[in-house]
């Protein structure tokens, strides 16, 4: 969750047809009032199309709220968007505005909505209806808000209309005005002009020395799927940045999942062990951003494992990375990965449900890894407990 005070500069980048579409869009979105629908793959941008859309209207003055609803569970999610009130529940010891009512006049933005429980749901439509918030444990309205409605998924959500996951009422409330991101490999035109922008960005961030792609890398970065989106472009160039700083990007140097991917590497004998190394690399990168740049197993893992880009494989390696790390507890794990203590149950019903939950016995053996690693501090004080 985060509330945007001021305007940041964000921009689309690309020459692309599908995105001169896209900022054709922006501006008739921008230009009224009316609920907006962003759908689109994992990474392909769809909160910097929010971004754009708010900070082009005439709520640009006011706040934009944003909120993530993938991995919350519904009192924390009900909590977060309408507020509590003293006492309403265990740790509600002062009353609580809703992120609604932190952005009178402005925009929220509600990523992932796709998720949300069908109860949500339902708490949600009632707003949309009235405008009316009601906090947790309050037995009367509190107030009415004016705030703009932009809500994005990655979800079919006519897929799980039909299924009975999604609610068709709620979808015509919310798809008013429909933004539909192409994937990246649908527009490869863009891929070049976006390399050398986060090329630049990174060599800027991370004060190293200027670094080039040579025609050979491009032409292997344009061929490549990008099942990850601009999202996962963008960790590839900061990578290869922070490995190659100041030199020449040849194709050996690209990581070995566009490699492979692309045709660079060629090994007759040993496809299985590329496409392993592969996973072994997403898995490992997955893991890296939960362990070292404290992102939530529910923003950097799940996401991309529900969309199909992360196999069972990746997971329980995840999975097995954690288990190794704590000493074979999944309670440790749940804090290790950025969650809530309360999203432990929920934690293993998932991993259950999609066969990824691995015997915690044959990790008991192991030391614990916890006690050499000094961000972790907070854990080993649980374990010792």
């Amino acid at each position: 969750m985060s509330v945007q005070a001021r305007q940041t500069e964000v921009r689309l980048i690309g020459r692309s047809d599908a995105i001169r579409r896209i900022e054709e869009d922006l501006e008739c979105a921008a230009r009224s009032d009316a609920k907006v629908l962003i759908t689109g793959e994992t990474g392909v941008g769809k909160e910097v199309v929010s971004r754009l859309i708010h900070s082009r209207s005439a709520r640009a003055s006011a706040p934009l709220v944003t909120l993530n609803c993938a991995g919350l569970p519904d009192s924390l999610l009900e909590s977060e968007l309408f507020g509590h009130v003293r006492g309403s529940f265990t740790g509600a010891y002062r009353d609580k505005p809703g992120l609604l009512e932190m952005a009178p006049n402005g925009t929220v933005f509600l990523d992932e909505v796709g998720e949300m429980s069908t109860r949500m749901q339902v708490v949600l439509l009632r707003f949309l209806e009235s405008g009316e918030i009601q906090r947790i444990g309050a037995d009367r309205s509190h107030t009415r808000v004016n705030v703009r409605l932009i809500t994005a998924t990655n979800r079919d959500l006519q897929a799980q209309i039909a299924s009975g996951g999604f609610r068709e009422d709620l979808y015509f409330r919310l798809n008013v005005v429909r933004l539909v991101i192409p994937p990246l490999r649908e527009r490869a035109e863009d891929i070049p002009l976006l390399v050398n922008h986060f090329v630049n960005f990174y060599v800027n961030q991370h004060k190293v020395a200027p670094t080039e792609i040579s025609s050979a890398a491009m032409d292997a970065l344009i061929s490549y799927r990008w099942p990850g989106n601009i999202r996962e472009l963008k960790n590839v160039v900061e990578r290869i940045i922070l490995k190659s700083a100041g030199t020449t990007i040849r194709e050996t140097d690209l990581p070995t999942d566009v490699t492979r991917a692309t045709g660079v590497i060629h090994s007759s004998g040993a496809d299985a062990a590329l496409a392993a190394q592969a996973r072994v690399s997403q898995a490992d990168e997955l893991a890296t951003l939960m362990l070292k740049h404290g992102e939530s197993f529910w923003s950097a893992v799940y996401p991309v494992f529900m969309s199909r880009d992360l196999t069972r494989t990746d997971l329980r390696k995840i999975v097995q990375t954690g288990l190794e790390t704590t000493n074979g507890n999944y309670r440790l794990m749940v804090q290790l990965f950025n969650m809530p203590q309360d999203d432990y149950k929920r934690f293993l019903s998932f991993l259950r449900k999609h066969d990824c939950h691995l015997p915690f016995q044959r990790f008991r053996a192991a030391p614990a890894r916890l006690q050499q690693s000094s961000p972790q501090a907070p854990l080993r004080a649980v374990a010792k407990g």
